[in-house]
């Protein structure tokens, strides 16, 4: 099996969900459930946000001319649908389903062209940033998936590979990767770490640091964003892993 991470950073008009969490930059949405087959395509997503977030994002997904993951530039003449499952303060579910025309496409459509059935779909959505971890048999050609995905997305969005490896371990397990960054999230930290972000007080802020490194602001806040996560996690992995071998020590001296 392998992971497959990208994303894809959306220009302004061009994707509904992107222009209003842009306009919320602590909302997020991420994906609970997420199927395709050649003619349609279903999906649960949860969204976290301010009231106001979740009213501006809601109002993306339930009106008639926004069909979630649907990367035709006009409208594509889809059967669709979306239902709101919960909506609280600072929650809300939403269900989506369309049925595909000719000139509808999407992500995961192109994914089971090249990959084929049984594709397994993680999204997370956060500002103009788009970001899909697809987990695939191995079979299929990634370098003709992006080529497709780069024609289907047009004008409208930039394509960032994040990681194509092997995936991931077992939680508990330590990785072989080594912990490497994506090289733009690389750059990122280490322009971070030289430049005094992380310094307290911070010798430079996001918005200087992303006008020296020539990144718009929000894909420097990103890029950062997932460094951090990544890290973060591996670090706790391995705490994990030091952990259980310190209690298979002691219950074997026992």
């Amino acid at each position: 099996m392998r992971e497959l991470v990208f994303a894809l950073e959306y220009e302004p008009g061009c994707n509904r969900v992107a222009d209003a969490l842009d306009a919320h930059p602590d909302a997020r949405v991420r994906s609970l459930s997420l199927h395709v087959t050649a003619e349609h395509l279903w999906r649960v997503d949860h969204a976290t946000g301010t009231p106001a977030a979740l009213d501006d994002i809601e109002a993306a997904f339930v009106d008639s001319d926004y069909y979630a993951d649907c990367l035709a530039a006009e409208h594509c003449g889809a059967t669709q649908a979306t239902e709101v499952l919960d909506h609280t303060d600072d929650t809300l579910v939403l269900y989506s389903h369309w049925e595909r025309t000719p000139a509808c496409d999407s992500v995961p459509h192109i994914a089971r062209d090249h990959f084929g059935d049984g594709v397994l779909f993680e999204t997370r959505h956060e500002g103009r940033h788009y970001t899909w971890r697809l987990i695939h048999s191995g079979d299929g050609d990634a370098a003709a998936f992006f080529d497709d995905l780069a024609v289907a997305v047009g004008d409208c969005a930039r394509t960032e590979l994040l990681r194509s490896t092997e995936t991931a371990p077992p939680a508990g397990r330590a990785s072989d990767g080594g912990g490497g960054l994506p090289p733009e999230q690389e750059a990122a930290l280490r322009a971070a770490v030289e430049h005094g972000y992380y310094e307290s007080p911070r010798e430079v802020d996001v918005g200087e640091l992303a006008a020296h490194l020539d990144v718009p602001r929000s894909t420097l806040t990103y890029r950062l964003r997932r460094a951090e996560e990544r890290l973060a996690k591996q670090h706790v992995a391995k705490e994990h892993v030091a952990d259980g071998r310190v209690s298979t020590e002691s219950s074997t001296s026992l």
